[in-house]
């Protein structure tokens, strides 16, 4: 990746592009995120080791690696926006980021 958010050039995956969305929309619900690029941050993924265990054994087939409060708790996928509001802690988006009802449904 050529920039921080790895959303750059002329050929960007639509994923990514939805999970640099979604990595803003849980900072914006008050989750601290910190994001590392391996090309531009290679210290960060090195100094971490369950980071640094998940690339040795499967190399950057395991990237992305999402930690939660120091966990590896995903790799290899980009978490859908609602698995990364459960993993922070945050109600799951719904009607626009509105609270469910108890029946499941937007109230």
């Amino acid at each position: 990746m050529c920039c921080s958010t790895g959303v750059c050039g002329t050929d960007i995956d639509p994923k990514l592009v939805q999970f640099a969305g979604d990595l803003h929309w849980i900072a914006s619900e008050g989750a601290r995120v910190t994001r590392f690029n391996l090309a531009q941050q290679p210290d960060a993924f090195v100094r971490n080791p369950s980071v640094n265990q998940a690339l040795k054994a499967r190399g950057t087939d395991s990237l992305p690696i999402v930690l939660v409060d120091g966990v590896l708790v995903s790799q290899s996928i980009y978490p859908t926006r609602e698995q990364l509001a459960e993993l922070a802690g945050l109600k799951e988006p719904c009607c626009g980021g509105g609270p469910k009802d108890g029946s499941g449904c937007c109230s």
